[in-house]
């Protein structure tokens, strides 16, 4: 009689799985995905054979562990892997109906799969399983790219490789293409691998450190060949006037544009975007050449796919003024989707999927850096990744032959394959506030910390804009990382750190839909104790600060095109008279009339201002912690840890307001419910009908 573990326990299955096979392939594939060199973000795959016992049969089953579709070679975990029984996968040969039937095989893969979970098998794991070694690499190295897109790349490989690693002609990704190499690496048993015309490369070898080592040798060789012989200018001569401008003046100018650019980029759908001035990205602009090697686009599946298939390209000297070229931006964004539309017109047919937007991924500035866009920061990070290895695939072909990407109409047939539109269709909904660039003052803690906490967790990309950048990194840290978050400086009383503040925004995510002006103090004390100082440190961070991050946000949100909200994170003492609190008081009430004039005024730019009037937040608030609840508790006879208590016995609802109860409304304000509010006050205090609103 089996045991348990033999006869299905799951707990047994993962023990089983977990074993020395798959942990080298996980190792391994760590190890390659680590160096950009090597590969890009979720570019390429590995793999491993094996056996397991069968928790059925309990007899041993030869098995593929691949890593599955989407996943990233250098943050594989037994998670990411697909596992497919080989004696299925390769029986699958026998129903293979031929090139026309490609899509039907990645179906079919379902069929070959072993016990639960898992990820989905991707399209290339018909190379790894047809391939008759135990350990295969599939990568896309920018040195092997450059061989696999130079105009002579077949002869390029024999002179590099000798018979060691064999040339495949260009064949999109999928089972004809896995019997393909298998095939050559039967005819040619002394070869370790091979170059895929326009792709990439494929490895193997009969131990994992094998693969890996003849994976490395290819792309080391082909990099060493490339810097042996290349040619010392391979995008060209200089071009006078457009050298990298000096840093301070390059991201000035880079913050300038970054709005505006990002607006056109969203004209079909919002995008988030990305900013590099990465020293390959200003030298290729700095090129005779890069106009060519631009409008060739890009080749390798994985770069195109992010990048779409060319770059908008700013045709004018770093030098230019910032007028002149929003105005040509906008000329060639006009350009760019008519041109883009063609494209799609040129190739789709009847079955082919609509069109997913006529806009750039990809827009360069000539001594200033690149612009990438994407649904989210993390895709727009990794398309400007992508497109910095395209760059570097062009140095390398153009150094030692000519780049010549593949067809056009081979990119069609990849962008727009039913089986890309099918992934695209599995994408979880987005969120209420996706694609939204939020910033937060008075971030770093009490009721500021809970609604950039919030806002990223409905999917928005917050900046936490604090007097203390420790405690705002921290923040931002734990809400994500710089993909979600980034902390910032910011005194809202000195316009220049205002500016500097939205500089950072723009830069890191590409613009700014959304600004909570919550920077705050309170010093309670009695007309004839308020000093002077009181008076002006009040009115200077909650007033003036508040007016000076409007004013500075608003100038971004009308460059992007895009609308935007502004919400005043106010007070009930904004309508309530109460006791000993003139300057507080005073500066609410300036604020919250802020909110009707600016609402006034920026309509007219889809921009919406609204205000929350929050009451007897105490626990987590940094007011209340810094000695206004001490203050206040005296005013009131209370002791201090009872203070909230007893601001909840005086509202209607006898409840306790907590930060995340304001989060709650800001998230509301700011989401699409509430699309045609603006200039409204939205008490948030439990009910106090002193400070109902009149």
């Amino acid at each position: 009689m089996r045991t348990a573990q033999a006869a299905g326990n799951p707990d047994g299955v993962h023990k089983r799985m977990a074993n020395k096979t798959v942990d080298e392939l996980i190792a391994r594939s760590n190890r390659l995905g680590a160096d950009k060199r090597n590969t890009n973000f979720a570019g390429g795959n590995t793999s491993a054979k094996g056996t397991e016992k069968d928790p059925v049969t309990g007899q041993d089953v030869e098995l593929l562990w691949v890593k599955g579709s989407g996943g990233d070679l250098g943050t594989l975990t037994a998670q990411n892997l697909a596992v497919l029984r080989l004696d299925r996968l390769r029986a699958l040969k026998e129903v293979y109906p031929g090139v026309e039937g490609e899509d039907e095989m990645v179906a079919a893969f379902d069929y070959c799969l072993h016990g639960k979970g898992g990820a989905a098998p991707s399209i290339d794991t018909a190379m790894h399983g047809l391939v008759d070694a135990v350990h295969v690499d599939h990568l896309h190295p920018d040195s092997g790219i450059a061989i696999a897109t130079a105009a002579d790349g077949e002869a390029l490989t024999a002179k590099i490789f000798g018979d060691q690693v064999a040339w495949v002609p260009w064949r999109r990704p999928g089972f004809q293409l896995g019997l393909d190499i298998a095939a050559i690496k039967e005819a040619n048993p002394q070869a370790i691998g091979t170059i895929l015309g326009g792709h990439g490369i494929t490895a193997w070898g009969a131990t994992s450190e094998e693969a890996e080592a003849n994976s490395l040798r290819i792309i080391e060789q082909a990099a060493a060949y490339i810097a042996d012989n290349g040619k010392p200018e391979p995008f060209g001569a200089r071009l006078p006037g457009y050298a990298a401008l000096p840093e301070p003046e390059r991201r000035a100018k880079a913050a300038a544009l970054a709005p505006v650019i990002r607006g056109l980029a969203s004209t079909d759908m919002v995008q988030v975007g990305h900013f590099s001035d990465d020293a390959v990205v200003l030298e290729f602009l700095e090129g005779a050449q890069h106009p060519r090697l631009a409008a060739l686009g890009t080749s390798c599946p994985d770069h195109f796919l992010r990048t779409k298939v060319r770059p908008l390209l700013l045709d004018l000297p770093a030098d230019a003024d910032i007028e002149e070229c929003i105005s040509r931006l906008k000329e060639r964004h006009a350009e760019y989707r008519k041109d883009y539309q063609a494209y799609y017109d040129r190739h789709a047919d009847a079955d082919s999927p609509a069109i997913r937007g006529a806009d750039p991924a990809i827009v360069l500035v000539p001594g200033v850096g690149m612009f990438s866009f994407g649904k989210d920061k993390q895709t727009a990070r990794v398309a400007g990744e992508f497109y910095l290895n395209a760059i570097n695939v062009m140095r390398g072909a153009e150094a030692v032959s000519s780049y010549a990407p593949i067809e056009e109409a081979e990119k069609f047939r990849i962008e727009y394959w039913a089986l890309e539109e099918a992934k695209l269709a599995r994408m979880p909904k987005p969120k209420s506030h996706a694609g939204r660039i939020a910033l937060v003052t008075g971030a770093a803690s009490g009721i500021g910390k809970a609604i950039a906490t919030r806002l990223a967790a409905d999917g928005a990309c917050v900046v936490i804009a604090d007097l203390n950048l420790e405690n705002a990194r921290a923040v931002a840290t734990e809400l994500g990382g710089a993909d979600v978050a980034i902390g910032v400086q910011a005194d809202v009383t000195d316009e220049a750190q205002v500016h500097a503040a939205i500089n950072e925004a723009v830069l890191a995510f590409g613009g700014v839909d959304l600004v909570v002006n919550n920077a705050g103090l309170s010093i309670s004390r009695p007309l004839l104790e308020t000093s002077e100082k009181d008076w002006d440190l009040q009115h200077n961070v909650m007033a003036k600060g508040s007016f000076l991050v409007s004013k500075a946000a608003a100038k971004a949100m009308i460059d992007q095109g895009l609308g935007g909200d502004i919400i005043y994170i106010s007070s009930k003492n904004s309508v309530f008279a109460g006791p000993n609190n003139i300057a507080y008081s005073a500066t609410k009430a300036d604020q919250a009339h802020q909110v009707r004039l600016l609402a006034a005024e920026l309509g007219e730019h889809g921009i919406r201002v609204n205000g929350i009037n929050p009451d007897g937040v105490v626990r987590g608030s940094g007011i209340f912690a810094g000695g206004w609840g001490a203050k206040r508790a005296a005013v009131y006879g209370v002791d201090e840890e009872k203070l909230g208590e007893f601001y909840a016995q005086r509202t209607l609802l006898k409840r306790e307001v907590l930060p995340e109860h304001v989060a709650n409304a800001a998230a509301v304000l700011t989401g699409s419910e509430l699309s045609h509010t603006t200039g409204l006050h939205i008490p948030v205090d439990a009910g106090v009908a002193a400070a109902f609103l009149r």
